[in-house]
């Protein structure tokens, strides 16, 4: 039955032996169904065989109702479905969906993926209980005061980055309708001011305390060496007189000569190098975008490929965790302050511009997705830059001594 529905219609409706439905023709799509126990409900029908229960009548007035139903047509006529159509999704708090689908998908496919996992679980360990949807905007405020007291806001920025990511897959699988978090701003963080790298008396520091350093680790061989002859023991490998003392100087001069990370660095294997075409290979897998990419090797680079070689006895070329023990003796050796391993790559970028290679050249040496990361080098060559400038004052000069020329002949 249609009819437009009012209080006293409603009032007055009688059960009978079976239910019966009152369409209101003020708002298209809104029932009233009256069951012959007297109960009465209202449902939302917003195409043909399509509908939801809104309520009893006890708990919604007629005005209510038809607000409901006119948002629940609004929604079918601009998305297709009106919300009340979609069921409700369990509830999913933040420690389920790492450790049930995120953590083995990142272990699977992101490069150090058990490291964004763990770096989650420990920058919002507060948040591990909550339900998904409840991470949203407001909370990450409250947490962003807390963490840069405890952290810098690099630290901070980085962990609200992983933590999006993953909201993001959350949203991309299903777990969520929307991710709170897709319209957050990463808060900037202001980059170091100068890149660092070394001059030229700081690089013959640094390659001076390589040099040291080997001989001391050649004499400390051969004098130990002497003791276990002289007392019938196993010798240790013999180093060469020209050799390196272990994998630190190859490993830093290979950084210098080729800009690669030290992840990279350290991940490679020997069939990654190309000795005859002088080149070498950064595969996806270690690669901080997943590009692989080919680095020429210079002359310095083959060198010390070529030595170091002699000396491997597995398949990656440096097997080896980390260097950070040694590469902090190393520093302090060579007296250079505030030099991080990753500056080497600084040094690498900075070289190549002030020989005048184009940014576009570095940037694809560097493996950088977008330019904008490579221009941060673009000033790194003063020197270079001033001679590019000076060159107008050249050229100013000898068209204004051409006018004067061209004056006194005319």
């Amino acid at each position: 039955m249609r009819a437009q529905l009012t209080k006293r219609l409603i009032q007055s409706s009688q059960p009978q032996e079976r239910p019966y439905e009152l369409r209101d023709t003020q708002v298209r799509g809104l029932l009233l169904r009256v069951q012959p126990s007297g109960h009465k409900a209202w449902i939302i029908e917003w195409t043909r065989g399509k509908r939801r229960t809104l309520g009893a009548l006890g708990h919604l007035t007629l005005d209510q109702a038809r607000a409901h139903a006119s948002q629940a047509m609004a929604e079918h006529i601009q998305r297709g479905l009106p919300s009340i159509a979609r069921q409700e999704r369990a509830r999913c708090s933040l420690a389920g969906f790492l450790s049930d689908r995120y953590a083995p998908w990142a272990v699977s496919h992101l490069r150090r993926g058990q490291q964004w996992v763990d770096r989650i679980e420990a920058a919002f360990s507060d948040a591990l209980p909550r339900d998904l949807s409840e991470i949203n905007a407001a909370w990450v405020d409250q947490w962003w005061l807390k963490r840069i007291a405890a952290v810098s806001r690099a630290t901070a920025s980085r962990d609200l980055a992983c933590l999006r990511a993953a909201m993001n897959k959350a949203t991309k699988w299903g777990v969520l309708d929307q991710n709170p978090l897709s319209d957050l701003q990463i808060r900037p963080v202001e980059s170091r001011r100068v890149v660092r790298f070394l001059n030229q008396s700081e690089e013959r520091m640094l390659r001076q305390a390589l040099a040291d350093r080997d001989a001391a680790m050649i004499a400390s061989r051969e004098s130990g060496n002497s003791w276990r002859i002289a007392r019938s023991k196993p010798l240790l490998p013999v180093i060469d007189s020209d050799g390196f003392g272990d994998h630190l100087t190859p490993v830093v001069l290979l950084a210098m000569n080729t800009g690669l990370r030290r992840g990279e660095l350290l991940s490679l294997n020997w069939t990654d190098v190309d000795f005859d075409a002088r080149i070498l290979t950064v595969r996806s897998e270690n690669a901080k975008n997943g590009r692989q990419r080919h680095i020429p090797l210079n002359a310095e680079a083959t060198g010390v490929l070529r030595s170091w070689v002699r000396r491997s006895t597995g398949a990656g070329v440096f097997d080896i965790a980390d260097i950070k023990t040694a590469w902090n003796s190393l520093i302090q050796s060579a007296g250079l302050e505030k030099f991080r391993f990753h500056d080497l790559r600084h040094h690498f970028a900075s070289k190549l511009v002030m020989a005048g290679v184009d940014l576009n050249t570095v940037r694809e040496l560097l493996g950088h997705s977008d330019i904008k990361m490579t221009l941060r080098y673009s000033h790194l060559g003063p020197d270079h830059l001033a001679a590019a400038v000076a060159k107008l004052s050249c050229a100013s000069l000898a068209a204004k001594h051409s006018h004067r020329n061209q004056n006194r002949n005319a």
